[in-house]
């Protein structure tokens, strides 16, 4: 697979030959949805919570005598079936995170890389080198592109003037190559890596 590598002011610098088993595999979206439903699993906080019966305060006395008042025996007011009382299968405080093989989890990452190469959302550039950190100065190079959306994996240093203009502007994303993940990689609409990152991630993802 080869494309054309460009600048950030989105002139043609050269071409780049992309490995076909890294950016050009069969995208399956059901490795995709699993891996995403993986990432999302381990970021929630499982701090949900409910009270057991042990947990209410309140009196341990029987409510009324078991026989002759015509309602149902009760043996607690602190009960489930009453109001301030004890809640019933309720959640506690838990992790989420499930165990997802490493295969798949690779799996997934070149099926989203794939997914984007697909669709002509994929850009390579030769670099994020900026040699000013101004937000105004970098939304003026990328209005060439057109984004909408978009996430940008550099290398495993991303320059710091690119990081710090970028953070000012709405859906715009920025990650080294170690962190390139798959729910990231689809929730923008395109993705933008340099060419350092592309031989970094076909070493890592390489089969």
């Amino acid at each position: 697979m080869k494309t054309q590598v460009l600048s950030l002011d989105n002139k043609k610098t050269g071409d780049l030959a992309l490995d076909s088993s890294v950016f050009g595999v069969e995208v399956r979206r059901d490795i995709l949805a699993r891996v995403v439903y993986w990432q999302l699993a381990k970021r929630r906080q499982g701090t949900h919570s409910t009270r057991t019966v042990s947990m209410i305060s309140g009196t341990t006395r029987k409510p009324f005598r078991q026989k002759g008042t015509g309602n149902a025996r009760q043996g607690s007011l602190r009960s489930v079936q009453f109001r301030k009382g004890a809640v019933a299968h309720g959640p506690h405080p838990r992790s989420h995170a499930h165990d997802l093989p490493k295969k798949v989890r690779a799996l997934g990452l070149r099926c989203a890389l794939s997914q984007k190469a697909a669709e002509n959302k994929l850009i390579i550039v030769d670099s994020f080198d900026m040699s000013s950190h101004k937000t105004k100065e970098l939304k003026a190079k990328l209005g060439a592109f057109g984004f909408e959306s978009a996430l940008f994996i550099g290398a495993d240093q991303v320059n710091e003037n690119f990081f710090r203009a970028i953070q000012n502007i709405p859906k715009m994303d920025v990650l080294p190559s170690m962190g390139a993940n798959v729910y990231d990689i689809l929730r923008r609409d395109t993705l933008v890596i340099t060419q350092e990152a592309v031989k970094k991630l076909e070493e890592r993802l390489k089969k």
